[in-house]
């Protein structure tokens, strides 16, 4: 693929993204969160294996700017001790995670990645009628 080509359809890759989170729900928006820190993990996973110490940092340091911003979303306000324990289990992710970075233990990506697979399994079994009354995370 030509240069050219391959900045549009970056470009094209950009819009479409800005375009689905400005036509999102918040329940999607959790989702595309949720989707987009459970790639960066597989991504710092393959730099990892790679050795690739620079590009596995920056993967795994997205991938927990992601959590916190799951943890930021959380309305205390609505299920207090819901939100504290998913407040928590955000947080322990993200100390996981600097274990993992440091250590280079891929074992510890797998068990954030397992957490937040279950976190999203839950997550995206909330029927759509229920939406409007969903707390964030």
């Amino acid at each position: 693929m030509s240069y050219a080509l391959s900045r549009a359809s970056q470009a094209y890759a950009a819009v479409g993204a800005q375009s689905q989170v400005t036509n999102a729900s918040p329940h999607r928006l959790i989702q595309m969160l949720m989707d987009g820190a459970l790639d960066r993990l597989a991504i710092a996973r393959g730099h990892m294996r790679r050795n690739e110490v620079a590009m596995k940092a920056d993967s795994i340091t997205r991938a927990m700017s992601i959590i916190d911003g799951l943890r930021l979303s959380l309305d205390h306000s609505v299920n207090s001790e819901m939100t504290e324990n998913l407040e928590n289990l955000y947080d322990y992710m993200n100390r996981r995670l600097l274990v993992a970075n440091i250590r280079n233990d891929e074992s510890v990506l797998d068990e954030v990645s397992g957490l937040l697979r279950e976190l999203k399994e839950a997550w995206d079994a909330i029927p759509q009628s229920h939406e409007s009354e969903l707390v964030a995370g």
